[in-house]
Parts: C-alpha cells; structure tokens; sequence
C-alpha cells in the first residue's frame, strides 16, 4: 500500500514537473514573453551601404526573472555598435504587470543587397513556485534592403570619400594666424571634423595639404568615438605645421569634403577654408639690432663689406639685386634675409640657384641654412659672410640647357 502511495506521488511530480517544462512555450502563445527586433532609418529610407541603422531590440516579460542574458547573432554583413547600456523598466501586458526590457544596436552594412539578421536570443532564469528555470526567448529573422548607389563616387569609388553622416561640422583653427607669418615662421594648423551617426574609423584620411612657396609637416591623426543614445557621434584631428618658403603671401586652397546628408537624402559639401599665409618681411625698426662684435670682428666684417661691394658694383643689373640682398642679410647677420634673398635670386634666376645647390662648395651649406631654419635639430647657422662670397664667384652660363623660362616672365633685354 505504501509502495503504490508513493509511486502515485512520483507520477504526480513528473507530471507537475513536464506541466513547468511546457509552460514556457505556452506562455509564448499567450504572449507572455516576447522579444521583438525592429530597424529604424532616419525618414523611413533604404539604407545605403556604411549608413547607420538602428536595431531596437524590445521585450516584455509576464514573469519573475531572476537572471537574463542576450545573445546577440553575428551579424556577418554589418559593422556594428551597442549604444549605451541594457534598460529594463516596467510596463503592462493586457493590463497586467510586466517587466520591458530595450537595447539599441547601430548596425553598417558594408555592401548593397538583401540580408537577414539572424534571431536575438534572450535566455532567461524564471523564478516559478520557489524553483528557477532556464528559459530561452527569440526573435524573429528580420530582412533588411541595402540599395546600392546610383550617384557620382559613392562607398566603392576610390575617390572621393563616401561619408553618409546625419551631420557633419569643420573646425580650423591656427596658432598663430597664418596672416601674421614671416618667412620660415612655424604656425600649427589643427582641423577638426565631428560627424554624427558613425564611428571614427569611417571618417576620411588626412588629407594633402600642399601648395607651392609653403612647408608642410603632418602630425599624427587623432580619432574618437562617443557613444550617445541617438547614435555615435566620430571625431578626426588633423594638424600641420605649415611655413611660408618665400617671402610673398601665399593662398592655401580650400578642401572640399563631399558627404552625403542621411536625413535629407541628398549630398553635401564641407570644406577646409582656404587660408592666407602671409611672409611678411620685417620692417626696419622691427628688425632685431646685430649683437655686438669686438672691434677687429668689426674690422674684418667691414672690410669684406666693402670687397663684396665692389665685386657687386661691376654685377649686371638682373643679377645685382639679389646678390646685393644676400652681401645685406650676411652683414647683419640675419638668416631669415638671407634665405629670402636666395628664394628671390631663384626666382629670378633659377639656373644660377640650380648651380648654388650642385656645387660641392655650397650646396651643403646652403642645406644647412636651411636645416637650421626650416629643420626640428639644433643645426648651426653657416658662416652668412663666407657664403655669400663664395656664391657671387660661381658662374653660370648664360646658354642653359633646360631651356627653361624665367618664373616672373621673359627678361629685358640688356642695353
């Protein structure tokens, strides 16, 4: 009699026990627990390749949870970020109770086509009659339609960049003002560019920033992403330390970004204003006073003063006047002259500067000038004097075999 008791109450358990197990597909019938995936494009549009779209991953659950855990899908076609953290809160089911549960996914697809993302799955311990169960919840497959671009460039030209972004701003900023240059003066030039709805990573490379008469030197790129709960808003720095090479003001062109506006639906265009640096020369009562020489120093300096001016007197008129400029920056001992005056003597004379540069003589010195003024090492200022001379005894002749013309025009003929 106690055997069949007891084995009435196991069959009992069992029966109880399968009851629990099926329960929680019935409870899915009822609409007990539910997990659902939309996606959301800004104005209802079909995403192109690289934009963002938002997953919205929603459940509600009539039940006692004690511990949860989504698995997200490998989603194999798209970069993907989560934006910010889990949220649960309470809501209804029918007018009873429940818990809600939210996690925002943004999601880049990397080609144009029809793609499914795979099922979410949300496994959950349910607390029932004291007991816990391991539950899991899905899903459903949810398809999604990439249209491939039928525009000028777009995500697989080369050229320009395809940048799709819900805003895109520029920032350029320099230290000092490039007007207030003279020549060989260093300014730092940062650009920034702050775009919303995708990372970093997909924000364009430091673009060439490069224009006659001016030096250019690139620092490194710096990149950023922050998360915000409308999407992920990239940042890209760009900096430059820019030098104008001659003593002339120079335009630095503008530099147009392309981008392609996700909520209005139509293409852009950014830019890098063009900027001005300006080499302005110094004015006499700017200039810094020669330090003081000892008196044989002056002795000697004024006596090759006077050789370099006799030698200048017997000059022709085209080439008089940039060497002249060279004989006056090398008395006073003023680097920054004395480089100008090359930049002007190359101008008006470039096979005679071709000439400074091959001989062995000069030209490792004139790349030392150089160096000293233009380089990052603590390189030494040459003797200005010696140089000078040693540049007015090479000569040039006046038949050149490049045949090339003169940078400021064709030059009088001589009377």
């Amino acid at each position: 009699m106690v055997r069949r008791i007891v084995a009435r109450r196991a069959v009992a358990r069992g029966i109880v026990l399968a009851c629990l197990l099926a329960s929680p597909a019935l409870a899915l019938d009822d609409g007990d627990l539910a997990l659902t995936v939309t996606a959301e494009v800004p104005g209802g549009a079909t995403p192109y390749p690289r934009e963002m779209v938002l997953l919205r991953i929603r459940g509600t659950y009539r039940a006692q949870i004690a511990l949860e855990d989504l698995r997200q899908p490998s989603l194999p076609h798209f970069g993907w970020t989560q934006l910010g953290r889990d949220r649960w809160f309470r809501t209804t089911i029918q007018g009873q109770e429940a818990r809600g549960f939210e996690r925002t996914v943004a999601v880049f697809p990397q080609g144009a086509g029809r793609f499914v993302v795979d099922p979410f799955v949300h496994r959950l311990t349910l607390v029932d009659g004291g007991e816990r169960r391991l539950i899991e919840v899905r899903s459903n497959p949810l398809p999604l339609d990439v249209a491939a671009w039928q525009g000028l460039g777009g995500p697989d030209a080369p050229e320009p960049w395809w940048l799709p972004a819900e805003g895109l701003t520029v920032t350029d900023l320099w230290e000092p003002e490039p007007e207030t240059l003279r020549l060989g003066e260093p300014a730092r030039r940062t650009v920034t560019l702050e775009a919303r709805g995708l990372t970093a990573d997909a924000l364009p490379p430091r673009p060439t920033l490069r224009t006659r008469g001016i030096l250019t030197f690139a620092g490194p790129v710096e990149r950023q992403t922050r998360i915000t709960p409308a999407g992920p808003v990239a940042r890209v720095t760009y900096r430059w330390d820019v030098r104008p090479g001659v003593p002339e003001p120079i335009t630095l062109a503008a530099i147009s970004i392309p981008w392609f506006d996700t909520r209005a639906r139509v293409m852009r265009e950014a830019e890098i204003p063009a900027r001005i640096v300006g080499a302005r020369a110094a004015a006499p009562a700017e200039e810094a006073p020669p330090p003081p020489a000892s008196p044989w120093r002056a002795l000697v300096v004024g006596l090759a003063a006077f050789g370099f001016g006799l030698g200048a007197w017997g000059l022709s008129r085209r080439e008089a006047p940039p060497l002249r400029a060279l004989i006056r920056a090398a008395r006073r001992r003023d680097a920054r002259g004395f480089h100008a005056a090359l930049s002007q003597a190359a101008r008006r004379d470039p096979g005679r500067a071709a000439a400074w540069r091959a001989d062995p003589g000069t030209g490792p010195r004139l790349a030392a000038l150089d160096a000293a003024l233009f380089g990052t090492s603590q390189t030494p200022v040459p003797d200005l004097a010696g140089l000078a001379r040693d540049l007015r005894t090479i000569r040039v002749d006046a038949a050149r075999p490049d045949g090339l013309a003169p940078l400021d025009g064709p030059r009088p003929a001589p009377r």
